[in-house]
């Protein structure tokens, strides 16, 4: 398993060059995404950890996710990708925050269809959230490596474009 690593190091940069840290909630990644930080060079720096949850119990009681909301959408949706990652970003004090959801298989609750949701956060304010799919014939291992990689290069430009509404604030 191979994580792209001028990706990660242009995330390692970003971070280096501001004071801003960042937390992880999972789910359907399983902890790909905290792999993928921890591998940063400089990552005991801005990396404050994360947590990776399954069962919908657990969702309920660590993530803070109403549990109605849970028995809706089967712990599987944008409104549990935001609120995993508000209450990651929290728990964690961290500025950035991302939250995965979704299915790495075909299952009866997706209808048979694999998709993701995923959400980034910047102090407070949930900025980006998006829904993956994939085809259903792609085994487990694959679709959260895709959905790692995929997530992590929006990651990046979510960085990119927030350093240049900055630099022009400033001007």
């Amino acid at each position: 398993m191979e994580f792209n690593k001028t990706l990660l190091e242009e995330i390692n940069e970003h971070f280096m060059s501001c004071n801003e840290t960042i937390s992880l909630a999972e789910s359907v990644t399983s902890g790909l995404l905290q792999v993928a930080f921890s591998e940063m060079t400089n990552s005991k720096l801005f990396y404050k950890g994360g947590i990776t949850v399954h069962t919908p119990d657990k969702i309920v009681k660590l993530m803070n996710v109403d549990v109605s909301e849970i028995k809706n959408c089967n712990c599987v949706s944008s409104f549990v990708a935001d609120t995993m990652a508000r209450h990651t970003a929290k728990t964690f004090n961290s500025e950035w925050s991302i939250a995965t959801s979704g299915y790495c298989t075909p299952e009866r609750q997706s209808v048979y269809e694999i998709y993701a949701y995923y959400s980034i956060l910047y102090k407070g304010t949930i900025i980006f959230s998006d829904k993956l799919e994939l085809d259903n014939r792609l085994n487990s291992l694959t679709v959260k490596l895709y959905y790692t990689e995929h997530i992590l290069q929006k990651f990046i430009g979510q960085l990119k474009l927030h350093h240049i509404l900055n630099t022009a604030e400033q001007d």
